[in-house]
């Protein structure tokens, strides 16, 4: 899996505003202080390079970061274990909305905000 891909300088939300955990680690980093730059990235998808530069920081599998209830998990057949990391990335890439949200990065360190208190422990 590729993890050459940078993390921003900048403090970052992969954000989408229709949930209430992501709407409420937006609020908590706000709260502190934190101005994030927010990524809808249902609008804009990030790449798979993106997404395994962030599980690369995070110290997990891609498995880690979808949402498995979704029906879509399913439908396109990503419960398959014989799949790559690579074509999971590829897969959340093209549908975001298996993305688990949010994810944080700040401080060269990302977290999934689930509770969005988690997102704390990077302050």
């Amino acid at each position: 899996m590729a993890d050459h891909y940078p993390l921003p300088d900048t403090t970052r939300i992969y954000h989408n505003p229709h949930c209430s955990k992501s709407r409420q680690a937006l609020a908590l980093l706000e709260e502190r202080g934190v101005k994030p730059e927010v990524v809808r990235y249902l609008e804009t998808p990030p790449g798979a390079d993106e997404l395994a530069g962030l599980v690369s920081a995070m110290g997990c599998q891609v498995r880690d970061i979808i949402r498995i209830k979704e029906s879509e998990y399913k439908e396109l057949g990503l419960d398959n274990e014989a799949l790559s990391e690579q074509q999971l990335l590829a897969a959340l890439s093209r549908q975001p909305g298996l993305i688990q949200r949010p994810i944080v990065v700040h401080g060269g360190r990302v977290v999934i905000g689930r509770p969005p208190e988690k997102v704390l422990e990077l302050l």
